[in-house]
């Protein structure tokens, strides 16, 4: 189990209860650093990380973007909203000449969540899912790219892992395998130590 003095810290940050639970299982590493490693949710995750200022915001979006690439086989040929949110957040992440601006990656985070709501109305789960996740890690690349200091940031990055999740559990009833993956993307990006916790 973690340390009370982390998992007080946790729930002033507001992570869910699920999240809390699992950071006091006897089983759960009692070092953070450790957790970190063993966390089984990439949402959780992206969550975390994205409540830590010391965390470069280009960082979050690009462990997002990773996870939701794992969904975006499940959109449709032809239906390029998901995949150019994906591009434009990147984009923003890496910066430099070109790079989109606010107005750009939020116009293509909502024409992914359109692109949901078409698959939605088409009863398609696993396309809806996946556009969703797309539109969410563009807003939040939006929401850093309009340098905001709210919560919605983390927020919607943790979204992204967990709608490419629900994408691939629509397809393949493989929740929390996705939910294991998008966590090993997320720390494939963004170590412990880059948290400044």
């Amino acid at each position: 189990m973690i340390d009370a003095t982390m998992i007080d810290r946790l729930s002033l940050l507001g992570a869910c209860r699920d999240a809390l639970d699992w950071a006091r299982l006897p089983t759960t590493p009692a070092d953070p650093a450790a957790a970190w490693l063993a966390c089984p949710r990439g949402d959780w995750l992206l969550w975390l990380a994205g409540r830590c200022p010391a965390l470069p915001r280009a960082a979050l979006v690009f462990a997002a973007c990773a996870c939701v690439r794992e969904a975006l086989h499940l959109v449709p040929a032809g239906e390029d909203r998901p995949r150019a949110a994906i591009e434009a957040a990147e984009a923003w992440a890496r910066g430099g000449d070109g790079a989109p601006s606010f107005g750009e990656v939020l116009a293509a985070a909502r024409a992914a969540a359109y692109a949901a709501r078409a698959a939605a109305y088409a009863a398609d789960a696993g396309v809806a899912y996946a556009a969703y996740a797309a539109a969410a890690a563009a807003a939040a690349a939006a929401d850093a790219a309009a340098a905001a200091a709210d919560a919605d940031y983390a927020a919607y990055a943790a979204y992204a892992a967990a709608y490419a999740a629900d994408a691939v559990n629509a397809v393949l009833a493989a929740h929390a395998a996705a939910l294991a993956r998008s966590a090993d993307l997320t720390r494939g990006i963004i170590a412990w130590a880059d948290l400044g916790l």
